[in-house]
């Protein structure tokens, strides 16, 4: 029997066939229309919507409120579970920079974070004496939408350069405090990246600027006090391929400009000396080759892929001459062993690495060359690497926690080997560790290799086949998913479920070869790792195919939308959170964002026809069918720059129109946010609770 009944008639978006015909290969998209030429401008004022768009998507939330109502309780209780285990006055361990020590903290009932400081060696339990520097609830209210891109103080304390998007189109303005007054300054820098890098006289700053496609196409220099209008181009991007950001370096005497796209990058640097000159290119771009910068004094450490070193080296060059030619290495490539990032100090280099899908923290003393390892002995954990603000010194901060052990902060003493924890996370309505099991599990794919696969669940789960399971996967960009403490996941669990994370081809979980081996001609891997992964936790009987509920967003919904197409039989249920579906309408259209710069993950099919077919073959909008598919609930932002709006819109309309069986297809857009969905830390657990209520009630435990 259906967990979905009596519902109103589904919205039926009509029919408005285009055809576009590439390559020879001509195919008609009935729901087009749904996009909105106007798309660039809407992101800035989604008031001008199109009516007859605007009327459909809020359709769609009314057949989805309708199908969702019984769970409105449900959602209350999930949402007062989550809430509870967050400690609501809550602030960050402060970071340690000349005078002073920075922090964040928020307040109770509050939705958006403060920043604060205090004297370097001040009490940090003692908040009277922390000064507040911004405070994110007050710069929100009003506000449907709110995201601050955090503060970023100048070398002398004096002032702080701030920014926000109130759209959700993450187009940021930027804004200058005076941190002594708190008080803004009349400057004021619109569609910018979201952060900028002061100068080290405090006198002036850089940014990068979107264009009216959202690329962060120039970096720009700004004197404070003058207007944006007046601020000078230090550098322009002209391949619309490439991604583009500004930093600044420890010891304030280096701009860097990272220009890069998924598989290639290239570094320009300014000498904070002379703020007029030319950036300095260090290697010009070469397909395939990536590098990344730190500096250590007199010398920069390189980490790159150069030279066959699929997993990554690190190499040395001299700072006043840091060119290609002058490269030395100093930690040599380990088949199997991926370095993730740098970072080094005074007296020693650090990376952090992951070597059978576990991280680690290698620390080497750059005098004497000896190394050691920061490690955990847990099953399956997640580490975080934040360093340091300062360049003199032996102690670094790093965070660890597994699914069952809430995160720990720890400040590491790197001459002395010595751990000092600082905070454990609180779970105020108490959280228990041994009453839950954390596993890693190996799922066989289809090809012989083996699918890392997280589990967390209660002790007292029975692992007989009836236990609910929601299985979570994403496998692009060679992003990792850590097997980290999640309080909001508990609240599945306390409920039977059966939580798993597939770490499945397109990652980075088992090293670079693990991400070559599920993007452009082998993306369909990625879907197939979910598979098997689904296909062995049915085979072991951690749950059953009637009880899996799967999800993903973004990349990880184009993976939903696929495995729904490919084996809708194995899901009782799938969640997909701005879900990139409309794969080859979207690399078709180089107008849009991410499009150019997505080309070496997914192909380029507006020059290849070998590309175009690929894309073609497993794009999810492209291949719905006549096929019953199961309950989906599909969540979609309308100012998101990322997945626009229209793709879960178009293929949740092609879906209701073709399945055959009678399960709900269901479509929420958030009207007022993007990407990331709502904003405050309370608003996102609402969305979550929303989603695990989809989850709970098509599993039948409601």
């Amino acid at each position: 029997m259906s967990v979905f009944n009596s519902l109103p008639t589904p919205p039926a978006a009509p029919k408005k066939p285009v055809s576009d015909t590439r390559h020879g290969i001509t195919r008609m998209d009935d729901y087009a229309w749904l996009r909105a030429d106007n798309w660039q401008a809407m992101f800035k004022d989604p008031s001008i919507l199109d009516p007859e768009i605007r009327r459909h998507l809020e359709a769609e939330n009314t057949y989805m409120n309708a199908a969702m109502e019984d769970t409105k309780p449900l959602q209350k209780l999930l949402f007062s579970e989550m809430r509870g285990r967050i400690k609501e006055d809550d602030s960050s361990v402060p970071v340690k920079d000349g005078a002073y020590a920075y922090g964040t903290s928020y307040v109770t009932g509050g939705e958006q974070p403060r920043y604060f400081r205090i004297a370097r060696d001040g009490d940090v339990a003692d908040e009277t004496i922390r000064t507040v520097l911004l405070d994110g609830d007050k710069e929100a209210s009003g506000k449907a939408y709110f995201r601050l891109a955090g503060l970023d103080h100048t070398t002398d304390h004096s002032h702080g350069i701030w920014g926000y998007d109130d759209k959700g189109s993450e187009f940021f303005t930027l804004k200058v405090r005076d941190l002594a007054t708190g008080q803004d300054l009349e400057d004021r820098i619109e569609n910018t990246g979201g952060g900028g890098v002061w100068a080290p006289d405090g006198k002036s700053f850089f940014y990068s600027a979107l264009d009216e496609n959202h690329r962060p196409s120039k970096v720009f220099h700004h004197i404070v006090g003058r207007p944006q209008s007046e601020d000078r181009l230090v550098y322009e991007e002209a391949d619309a391929g490439f991604f583009m950001g500004v930093g600044g370096s420890l010891l304030d005497d280096v701009i860097y400009i990272d220009i890069h796209d998924h598989e290639t990058s290239e570094y320009r640097l300014l000498s904070t000396k002379d703020l007029t000159a030319e950036p300095k290119l260090v290697a010009a771009r070469e397909e395939g080759i990536e590098y990344s910068l730190t500096e250590g004094g007199d010398i920069f450490y390189i980490l790159t892929n150069d030279g066959g070193a699929k997993d990554f080296k690190i190499m040395e060059a001299p700072v006043d001459n840091p060119g290609k030619e002058n490269w030395r290495e100093v930690v040599a490539h380990k088949p199997g062993t991926l370095i993730i990032s740098h970072m080094a100090y005074a007296r020693h280099l650090l990376w952090l690495e992951r070597k059978d899908g576990l991280p680690q923290i290698m620390i080497r003393d750059r005098a004497t060359g000896e190394e050691h390892a920061i490690a955990f002995a847990e099953e399956a954990y997640s580490l975080g690497l934040s360093g340091a603000a300062e360049y003199d010194t032996d102690v670094i901060r790093f965070s660890y926690s597994s699914m069952t052990t809430p995160s720990q902060l720890y400040d590491y003493n790197m001459v002395t080997r010595e751990r000092t924890l600082l905070k454990t996370q609180e779970v105020p309505s108490g959280h228990n560790p041994d009453d839950y099991i954390t596993r890693r599990v190996f799922a066989p794919a289809w090809d012989g290799e083996t699918v890392p696969v997280t589990l967390l669940y209660r002790k007292d789960t029975p692992l007989d086949g009836t236990a609910p399971c929601l299985l979570y996967g994403y496998g692009a960009y060679g992003i990792t998913i850590p097997a980290g403490f999640n309080t909001n996941c508990l609240s599945l669990a306390d409920r039977g479920f059966v939580y798993a994370i597939a770490h499945i081809r397109g990652g980075k979980d088992k090293g670079f070869s693990w991400y070559e081996d599920g993007k452009m001609n082998k993306k369909t891997n990625t879907f197939k790792d979910f598979v098997a992964a689904a296909d062995y936790l049915n085979q072991q009987k951690f749950t059953s195919y009637a009880k899996i509920i799967a999800e993903g967003g973004s990349a990880g919904g184009m993976l939903m939308g696929a495995v729904a197409n490919m084996a809708p039989e194995k899901f009782a249920g799938l969640i997909a959170a701005v879900p990139f579906v409309d794969v080859l309408n979207t690399m078709l259209d180089d107008t849009l964002p991410l499009t150019p710069p997505e080309w070496p993950e997914w192909g380029n099919p507006i020059d290849s026809r070998e590309e175009y077919e690929q894309i073609a073959a497993y794009s999810p909008y492209d291949n719905v069918g006549a096929k019953a598919y199961p309950p989906i609930l599909a969540l979609g932002g309308l100012t998101d720059p990322r997945v626009t709006y229209w793709e879960p819109a178009k293929w949740v309309a092609k879906l209701r129109d073709q399945t055959t069986g009678a399960a709900p297809i269901l479509l929420k857009t958030n009207m007022d946010a993007g990407h990331g969905g709502a904003s405050g830390r309370f608003q996102r657990l609402e969305e979550i609770a929303f989603e695990y209520a989809f989850a709970i009630k098509v599993a039948g435990k409601m």
